[in-house]
């Protein structure tokens, strides 16, 4: 069909980055939302190549849904946009499905027309309640309270960056086509740092590189992992919530890239035994006007009391919040290690590690999470038990001997009688949370095995295959 009568957006690279990294500075330096709502109702009003705009939000397990608008609709209705909450798994009973979506305007992006099409813009939506209220459910919107809460109380900023490792495979749908083959297609085999220019893997991240640094990632480092066909592109830090949205989108573009290859990008834990599985490194801190809480020249490791506090809280409440860590059947493959519920500057199978940092980059780092858990539910999780969690009276609590559990079953055992994961969660979400990952669970072999059993792969959240999961 031709598309010469059309004149949708479509940016550079480089006039993406300069939009994207304009608006992620009004979020950083705190602008007022309503400027800018005002500021994008006008850019959308003037701007008349966009067509549509894909609002984003998440369910309660992680999962990335989308709906786009149709541009002149939205500028209308933008503050009335209803949707079915029944349709989302962990939302709503049907007899309450009615939900509404606000537009967080600051979380606003301009995305390459070749990887999303021409004439779309992103933004992130929050989940509003019947009533008005942000919905509990709504994983995204209940970290930004509590960020935005701690930050007018107390006057703290939660920051965070995340390194998620991922596996590409051969085939565009090579999650869903597990059952007939029983195996994954390493698309390369050089593994750390050697990777050729030009072959599929590295083709695939410096693709992957470039559409996040025109997204406004500011990118790091980006290279193969230790096991064949697996890849790490790594970006700044950022205020939490930023932070969050960050894995959505990573996770999402590179789906996207991999997609257009013929490729499969996978987040599955640990989808083949026998090499290293895939991890996000959770690296978090907080700073008040500016300076860096957790830093101390002086302090044990040059961390704070502060940051030993914050770590002491999430060490004793560790098996608590494991299955909100890792949340799926194939996640338990991967505690192996680190599982060790300590903390330590040196050994990377703790579950917190401490890195060589100074005032500007001290930091905690856990180790322990794995690359399909919700980001906002890791975040709220690790933030609130640190900063408002108990520390458990045990002789030498940061080297214990103490480990996460194996399989999943300990971990939901453990959620759901902990009175910490209620107060975290309130009674409600917490029940439907549970009751989510039971129906994964009991469709997956419990024992483990020394094989990636098909429905660990069919059943895993983030396998976008609507007729599977209708099968539940």
């Amino acid at each position: 069909m031709t598309t010469e009568l059309r004149n949708f957006l479509a940016l550079s690279y480089d006039e993406l980055e300069e939009l994207n990294l304009k608006a992620k500075e009004q979020r950083k330096k705190r602008t007022s939302p309503e400027k800018i709502r005002e500021e994008r109702l006008k850019y959308l009003t003037d701007e008349k190549r966009i067509k549509a705009v894909t609002v984003l939000f998440s369910d309660l397990e992680g999962r990335l849904h989308m709906l786009d608008y149709d541009k002149k609709f939205l500028i209308k209705s933008y503050d009335n946009l209803t949707f079915d909450g029944s349709s989302i798994r962990g939302f709503t009973a049907q007899r309450e499905s009615d939900l509404r979506l606000g537009m967080d305007w600051g979380a606003f992006y301009w995305a390459p027309a070749d990887i999303f099409g021409n004439g779309k813009v992103l933004v992130f939506g929050e989940v509003i309640d019947k009533d008005g209220s942000p919905y509990s459910g709504d994983m995204r919107g209940v970290l930004k309270g509590y960020a935005e809460g701690l930050n007018k109380k107390e006057g703290y900023t939660l920051n965070a960056a995340n390194e998620i490792e991922g596996f590409l495979f051969k085939g565009s749908d090579a999650e869903r086509h597990y059952h007939e083959t029983g195996r994954f297609e390493y698309v390369n085999t050089g593994g750390y740092y050697h990777s050729l220019p030009g072959d599929p893997l590295r083709t695939f991240i410096d693709t992957t590189a470039e559409v996040q640094r025109a997204m406004g990632f500011q990118n790091e480092k980006d290279h193969p992992e230790v096991a064949p066909s697996q890849f790490e592109i790594n970006y700044g830090y950022g205020e939490v919530v930023a932070a969050a949205d960050q894995v959505q989108l990573y996770k999402l573009v590179c789906r996207q890239v991999a997609n257009k290859m013929g490729l499969t990008a996978s987040f599955l834990p640990k989808p083949v035994v026998g090499v290293n599985g895939s991890g996000m490194h959770t690296n978090v801190s907080v700073s008040e006007d500016g300076k860096n809480l957790f830093w101390d020249p002086k302090g044990e490791e040059k961390l704070s009391k502060f940051g030993w506090a914050f770590v002491d809280r999430i060490l004793t409440h560790g098996n608590d919040l494991c299955l909100l860590m890792n949340s799926s059947v194939n996640s338990f493959r991967r505690l192996d290690p680190p599982n060790q519920l300590k903390a330590s500057a040196v050994d990377r199978g703790a579950m917190i590690r401490i890195p060589i940092g100074n005032e500007r980059s001290m930091r905690v780092e856990f180790r322990s999470v794995a690359p399909d858990a919700n980001p906002y539910l890791v975040m709220y999780s690790i933030f609130k038990t640190g900063l408002e969690g108990e520390t458990a009276k045990i002789k030498n609590l940061r080297s214990a001997e103490r480990y996460l559990p194996d399989n999943i079953y300990t971990a939901l055992e453990n959620f759901k009688k902990a009175e910490w994961t209620t107060k975290l969660l309130g009674a409600d979400v917490k029940s439907r949370y549970a009751d989510l990952k039971k129906a994964s669970a009991d469709r997956c072999a419990r024992e483990l095995g020394t094989f990636v059993k098909a429905p660990e792969v069919q059943y895993h959240h983030e396998v976008y295959n609507q007729f599977l999961w209708n099968l539940f």
